[in-house]
């Protein structure tokens, strides 16, 4: 599908900082032309997620570590004593950057697009967690950014690198379910405290934290021990962006890449007990409408006039949940009963003795694919006719449905071969090889950014994805793009 620029008119000093980006920032292939050296790899963000991405890549040299928090990264700063340490990804960049080729973006989601982008402009390779950002505004412009750098990107959705999703989207695209008209994606996040009010008063900082520069571009406040950081920052609006946020990249991966999905045209949203100005909620349940759309696959006879066939699909309705309930003796967890309705589970359950905490349930006029976990890496399959689901490596009909999709060639995890994808590619110079870099990344995050908007104006959205604007209210603008403190712009 074509994948639409960003609208000139709202965002004419950002393309110009983006078309200027080459002039300043040339990507660093130097090394890959020799295949078998080592790249030179930095890490921002390396507590939680960030540590693990770090050891993904610790194959390559790992020359530089950058966190606000010295005390809850000292374990993973130890395991790399020839790194250097900082505490400001911009003096990193400054400092160290000329011996720099890749950068790893584990921050909080609300500094994920304010260190790539800058990165990016410097001509480093980026490898982002998900959501890759928060704001659809920040989505745009990575995307601009990346086409016109034309480094070499990836978001850590390892799902992504699995057999098992990349068959699943040739099994729908092939026609094996019919026309898909209605998915169901649901999850057991929030796994921390949401729909909590702002704490009152302030505690002292830690001499081993950077608590301005953890909040980067969003507004100043007070620091409250065991509120914010370092890891229940998700549930608030300013830092996070909720369960939707954290999963939403993971879970509906599969539906968007198999059935195209594109620009959504309306999103509407329900909080589960409301929204409260300043945390997401206990639970949700959002609806996103796409209209009809095309994809091209390859042919299956391919010759010079005819190397593509075009698949035509319907409009669809992808339903998301998330949380539950308040418990009884604590409002601000859940009970994860938030579900799809039992009648479209039942087969599910039927199989699996429950229906999981995490899934995804793809309902077209031949039949279903179900995946029952957060990735997408596996697959089960009942068409019309069929008392019940099949593994998707055991159903009579699957083997006839031909591959196209490429399959990443690493050995390891799905979150290994992810990173080992990424730095195969920059080797090679080939951006196009990582299956989930950002002229993709950012598409499936711009939908998933779109419900959090719906929860927090409280009404149906509707939407005009080409101009980035919502049409029927002005109160979204102010949550499709932050204005961000003095000091934290995009670069």
């Amino acid at each position: 599908m074509k994948r639409q620029t960003l609208n000139r008119r709202k965002f004419l000093q950002a393309s110009a900082l983006a078309a200027g980006a080459v002039a300043f920032g040339v990507p660093t292939l130097v090394r890959a032309r020799n295949l078998n050296s080592k790249l030179n790899i930095a890490g921002v963000g390396i507590g939680g997620k960030g540590a693990s991405d770090v050891a993904c890549c610790a194959g390559e040299n790992i020359v530089a570590l950058c966190d606000v928090d010295r005390a809850y990264t000292a374990k993973v700063v130890a395991r790399h004593p020839q790194a250097q340490f900082f505490t400001d990804f911009r003096k990193m960049l400054e400092e160290a950057g000329s011996g720099i080729d890749g950068v790893i973006v584990a921050t909080p989601d609300h500094l994920h697009a304010v260190v790539a982008s800058a990165a990016m402009r410097a001509g480093k390779h980026v490898y982002c967690q998900k959501p890759l950002t928060q704001t659809v505004y920040e989505a745009r412009y990575l995307r601009d950014l990346a086409h016109r750098t034309n480094v070499v990107t990836q978001m850590g959705n390892q799902g992504s690198a699995s057999d098992g999703l990349r068959r699943a989207v040739e099994l729908v695209q092939s026609g094996l379910l019919g026309q898909v008209r209605e998915v169901h994606v649901w999850s057991n996040r929030p796994v921390w405290p949401q729909g909590m009010p702002a704490p009152e008063g302030s505690d002292p900082v830690p001499d081993t934290l950077d608590w301005d520069r953890w909040l980067g571009p969003a507004a100043a406040r007070p620091f409250k021990q065991g509120a914010y950081q370092p890891f229940v920052w998700r549930g608030w609006l300013e830092y996070g962006a909720g369960a939707l946020g954290d999963m939403a990249c993971h879970t509906v991966n599969l539906p968007y890449r198999a059935l195209a999905l594109g620009y959504p045209k309306e999103v509407e949203a329900t909080a589960i007990n409301g929204m409260n100005g300043v945390a997401f909620p206990i639970g949700s349940r959002i609806r996103f409408e796409f209209p009809a759309r095309s994809v091209e696959i390859p042919a299956a006879h391919s010759s010079f006039l005819h190397r593509h066939e075009t698949v035509h699909l319907d409009p669809v309705t992808l339903w998301w949940y998330d949380g539950g309930n308040p418990k009884a003796d604590n409002p601000y967890w859940h009970d994860g009963s938030n579900k799809p309705p039992r009648e479209l589970t039942a087969d599910i359950e039927t199989m699996l003795g429950e229906v999981p905490g995490s899934g995804c349930l793809l309902i077209g006029t031949k039949g279903q694919l179900f995946s029952p976990d957060d990735y997408g890496e596996k697959c089960f399959i009942k068409l019309k006719g069929e008392e019940k689901f099949a593994h998707f490596t055991k159903h009579p009909a699957v083997p006839g449905v031909r591959l196209w999709v490429p399959r990443n060639k690493h050995a390891g995890s799905s979150d290994q071969r992810q990173h080992l994808e990424w730095i195969a590619a920059i080797k090679e110079g080939r951006p196009g090889d990582c299956y989930s870099r950002v002229s993709i990344a950012a598409e499936l995050t711009e939908i998933m950014l779109l419900g959090c908007v719906a929860l927090r104006v409280g009404k149906k959205l509707e939407w005009d994805g080409p101009m980035m604007t919502v049409t029927n209210t002005r109160e979204a603008a102010q949550y499709i793009k932050r204005e961000n403190r003095i000091g934290w712009e995009l670069s």
